[in-house]
């Protein structure tokens, strides 16, 4: 038999009981921090499960931040556009209430076809004849308003001698006109017809710009002798003149005699022919048996490059309108003439009437008031 030293087994000393309560108390220890940690680790993990989940749930506000953004940018847009478009129709609808006042105005005063009323431009050929003495008048085009205004049926115009009557007739606006009892009447003992009184505005130029052009194969002739012939004569004789290449012409194109100057216009066929004879200034023409020594100058043309116009009121004038047809013509002239002669109406002398009757239309001419 081995010896005890010998022996696979051995004997621990026999612990003590305080021992033993140590090892149990270091134990149940042990098992708490145990389950500390535990506790521990899944407060980390649910902690960093938090993070992220706050982390997804930032990045999610802030997309949905950026889309309520956007979607207040579109409305903001939007609310713009509705603006504008609000904005757009106030401005439309004071435009159709400026154009219908507009409308209103030409009807009363019959600005039915400016271009007719503008006959104080009329087409008409211009000559210089010199200089002007006065250095600031020379850039000056001057020119008499010649003014048709169109009247319609059951209307008059009345020219008092003195404005202040006219203005008068205008502030009173209506009128009783009483008419005088007539072989047209014979069933009437009193009649009497109400008309409306209004002023007259016409327009009238404010600005002009001509823009002249000279003509590089016309010329206008000039200090034309008095021979006694007829116009044609002299026209055919001019044109074999200036005809003929030794005398500076050429082929003659067309001729044309100025009635309210006495001058002639000759255009050629080709260029180049005027300038020369415009540069001599004077030339002796044979007309006949006998040289004459005439001028030669350029023949300008003028277009309106610019016409401003601005309405003017005529201060002696006045329309008067509703004009019932019940007398003749020359009755109811006499009738208005009559009624609107008397101070007693508001009225003064007369200078000048024109009727039309209802049913027909008219058409009456201004010119510049110099009195």
């Amino acid at each position: 038999m081995d010896s005890e030293e010998d022996s696979f087994v051995r004997l621990l000393p026999e612990e003590s009981p305080e021992q033993l309560r140590w090892e149990m108390e270091r134990c149940k220890e042990l098992s708490i921090l145990g389950q500390d940690h535990a506790n521990l680790q899944m407060a980390n993990e649910a902690a960093e499960r938090g993070t992220r989940e706050l982390k997804e749930e930032g990045e999610l506000l802030h997309k949905i931040l950026e889309q309520q953004l956007s979607l207040n940018g579109d409305q903001e847009r939007a609310h713009q556009i509705f603006a504008a478009k609000e904005e757009n129709n106030r401005l439309k609808q004071e435009k159709q209430v400026l154009k219908n006042k507009l409308e209103e105005l030409k009807k009363r005063v019959l600005w039915n076809d400016p271009v007719m009323m503008l006959s104080a431009l009329p087409e008409k050929k211009m000559i210089f004849k010199g200089l002007t003495v006065n250095k600031e008048d020379m850039n000056k085009l001057m020119l008499t308003p010649l003014i048709h205004y169109p009247m319609p049926g059951g209307s008059a115009l009345i020219t008092f001698e003195e404005a202040k009557v006219a203005q008068r007739i205008i502030e009173m606006r209506e009128h009783m006109v009483e008419l005088s009892c007539g072989e047209e009447l014979e069933e009437l003992d009193q009649c009497r017809v109400r008309v409306q009184a209004v002023p007259v505005e016409i327009l009238l130029p404010s600005a002009l710009e001509v823009r002249l052009t000279q003509s590089s194969r016309s010329i206008l002739v000039s200090d034309l002798p008095s021979l006694g012939i007829c116009k044609e004569a002299l026209l055919d004789k001019l044109e074999l003149f200036f005809s003929k290449a030794k005398n500076g012409g050429s082929e003659v194109e067309s001729r044309e005699f100025l009635d309210d100057s006495g001058q002639v216009v000759l255009t050629f066929t080709q260029d180049g022919v005027a300038e020369p004879l415009i540069e001599k200034g004077n030339i002796q023409v044979l007309i006949g048996k006998g040289k004459y020594k005439v001028k030669i100058s350029p023949c300008m043309s003028g277009d309106i490059a610019n016409l401003q116009l601005q309405p003017s009121r005529c201060p002696r004038t006045v329309l008067l309108l509703g004009i019932p047809d019940v007398l003749s013509e020359e009755s109811m002239r006499d009738a208005l003439e009559i009624h609107f002669q008397k101070a007693s109406r508001g009225g003064g002398e007369v200078d000048a009437l024109a009727y039309v009757p209802a049913g027909r239309t008219g058409v009456a001419v201004f010119v510049e008031d110099r009195g």
